[in-house]
């Protein structure tokens, strides 16, 4: 992903800044919990085309790794 695109993108709900996840070719808002794809290196910013990102990733947290007592 070209990081002077990603550096002018923001999530279209709250205007925050995204997380590029390379692996998932997402864009990632923690805030709102939005993960919005990438198709054919172009980013889909609809929030209806956007996946919910479950809590533990919302919170930036790799899946299986271990949750906290008050978790």
């Amino acid at each position: 992903m070209d990081k002077e695109l990603l550096a002018m993108l923001v999530c279209p709900r709250c205007q925050g800044k995204l997380k590029y996840d390379r692996e998932r070719a997402e864009l990632k808002c923690h805030f709102d919990g939005l993960a919005f794809p990438i198709e054919d290196e172009i980013p889909v910013m609809l929030e209806e085309q956007a996946r919910h990102m479950d809590a533990d990733e919302k919170l930036g947290k790799a899946p299986g790794e271990a949750r906290d007592a008050t978790s």
